[in-house]
């Protein structure tokens, strides 16, 4: 399997300059401490490596963020690199810039990818406080299209107090696609409240996936939990299109995947949610 979404326990990755995603700890409370580790940093990444060895990972997507004008926050495009080298081959990494950094984001992309190694990059809309259409963002998109790598974008709901939902409006996204037809995405999560906006958005353009990211994927099959239609047009005409990621440490990693193993979907198409659409879109 291949997790398009997953944060190490490690400093690097957990700055404390977070509080304006503090009430994400609220709503994923019980599913974090279910996924919480050893006190112990050596003892947390050991635990961390072997869930991935339990499920039999053989990629795992980890990604970099740049919201400092905003917020403050940064993940480095260093440390996500060297945490790939280190754990080198099953760790891949995304490149975060700041688009209110104009050129400079631009130059530090090409750095990310071309001297770091890293193949993708991701923009966290709400926390740039920049809608997914907003001009800034067009000269990273370009970007992406000139170095051939996909970008992950944060769409639907968010749950940070500090920031608007609209900025992950789907329909935004068909707008982008309009003038970027070209550009590989993979919008996610996957668009809650607007799923079905997103659907028609990825129906639309055929470089468009949908991450299963940041929620159970249990709630797929429930009713009324507003995800149903990802699971009838995930497991028809978007098949090919659907991404798996688990956002550890937002739930257990081998809870998420056992989670998707047990929808009532074909064997082959949880195949190509857990491996074969982000192999393929990651052009592994």
């Amino acid at each position: 399997m291949i997790d398009f979404g997953s944060t190490p326990p490690t400093p690097e990755f957990n700055p404390t300059s977070r509080t304006h995603l503090a009430n994400y700890r609220r709503v994923y409370r019980a599913s974090e401490d279910r996924a919480r580790l050893d006190a112990d940093p050596k003892a947390a990444l050991r635990s961390y490596l072997s869930a991935y060895d339990e499920v039999g990972a053989s990629k795992i997507v980890i990604k970099a963020r740049d919201v400092e004008t905003t917020f403050g926050l940064k993940i480095r495009n260093e440390d996500v690199a060297a945490f790939c080298r280190d754990h080198a081959p099953r760790f891949i990494g995304f490149a975060g810039v700041d688009p209110h950094k104009g050129m400079a984001a631009l130059s530090e992309l090409e750095t990310a990818v071309k001297e770091l190694g890293l193949v993708g990059l991701n923009i966290q809309c709400f926390e740039s406080k920049l809608a997914i259409n907003d001009p800034k963002l067009y000269p990273l998109y370009a970007k992406c299209i000139e170095l051939d790598i996909p970008v992950n974008i944060h769409v639907g709901i968010n749950f940070s107090t500090h920031s608007s939902m609209e900025y992950g409006r789907p329909a935004l996204l068909d707008q982008v696609m309009m003038h970027f037809p070209e550009l590989r995405v993979i919008a996610s999560p996957p668009g809650w409240p607007w799923v079905t906006e997103l659907i028609g958005v990825a129906w639309r353009h055929p470089t468009v996936h949908i991450g299963l990211v940041a929620l159970r994927p249990k709630y797929l099959a429930v009713a009324h939990s507003g995800y149903e239609p990802l699971l009838q047009f995930g497991n028809t005409v978007l098949q090919d299109r659907m991404i798996f990621g688990s956002l550890w440490p937002m739930q257990p990693i081998g809870q998420a995947v056992a989670e998707i193993e047990a929808l009532p979907i074909k064997d082959q198409t949880k195949r190509k949610w857990l491996h074969e659409n982000a192999a393929r879109f990651l052009r592994l």
